[in-house]
C-alpha cells in the first residue's frame, strides 16, 4: 500500500475529469461524453452529497479505451459537481475526483490489483490527509449482476450495446452508497473528529 505522502503526489499528477477525457483518443471521446449526459442524479441524491462534511479525495485508476470506466467514470464526476472541494483549502469539506491512465502508471498500482488483474476502473477513496479509506472497482454490483445476466444466460451482448436506465440507475446508487459509506466513515473518525474539533 502506498504512504499518505505517495498518495498525495500521485493525486496532484493526476488529471481532473475533463482534462483526462481531453487526453483520451477522439475516437474515445464521444462515448465518454454520450455517457456523461446520460447520466442524471436525482434533487434527493444531490442533496446527500452536498450533507457530505469532510473532503473525499478520489483516485481512479481508469483507462480511457475501457467500456467500463466509460459507463461508470461519468458517474464519479457527476458526483464530484455535485460537491465540489475548493482546491485552495485542502481541509475544506467536498469531493475531489483525479484520474490516471492505467497503462501509463503500471509502476505502482500492483497493490490495486483486483484478482489478480489490472483491472478498471478502481477508486481509491482518500480522506483530506490522504490517508487510504476504501477501494471499489472495477464494477459494482450493480454492474457485475447486469453482466452476469448478459454473460451468463443464452447469449451474449454486442460491443458496444446500449446500457439500459435501470443498470445505469442502479450503477450510480452502488456509488453513491460507496461514496456516502465513506462519508460517513470520515464523520465518525476519532482522528478527523479531533482534527475539526467537532
Amino acid at each position: 500500500m502506498l504512504s499518505q505522502t505517495q498518495f498525495q503526489a500521485r493525486f496532484s499528477g493526476a488529471l481532473p475529469y475533463d482534462q483526462y477525457v481531453l487526453q483520451a483518443k477522439p475516437t474515445e471521446q464521444p462515448g465518454w461524453e454520450k455517457f456523461f449526459a446520460r447520466v442524471a442524479l436525482s434533487p434527493v441524491q444531490k442533496q446527500l452529497i452536498r450533507g457530505f462534511n469532510r473532503r473525499i479525495n478520489v483516485l481512479v485508476i481508469s483507462g480511457s479505451w475501457c467500456g467500463d470506466c466509460v459507463q461508470q467514470c461519468p458517474i464519479l464526476r457527476h458526483v464530484e459537481l455535485a460537491n465540489p472541494a475548493p482546491r485552495e483549502n485542502p481541509d475544506a469539506p467536498g469531493i475531489q475526483v483525479r484520474f490516471v491512465e492505467r497503462n501509463a502508471n503500471l509502476d505502482w498500482i500492483t497493490p490495486f490489483r483486483i484478482c489478480a488483474g489490472d483491472r478498471v476502473p478502481v477508486a481509491i477513496f482518500l480522506n483530506e490527509d490522504f490517508d487510504y479509506i476504501s477501494m471499489l472497482g472495477d464494477r459494482t454490483l450493480a454492474r457485475y449482476r447486469a453482466v452476469a445476466s448478459r454473460t451468463l444466460g443464452p447469449s451474449c451482448p454486442l460491443p458496444g450495446a446500449a446500457v439500459p436506465q435501470d443498470e445505469l440507475d442502479a450503477t450510480v446508487t452502488d456509488w453513491l452508497n460507496e461514496f456516502e459509506r465513506v462519508a460517513l466513515l470520515l464523520r465518525l473518525s476519532a482522528k478527523l473528529r479531533a482534527k475539526h474539533a467537532d
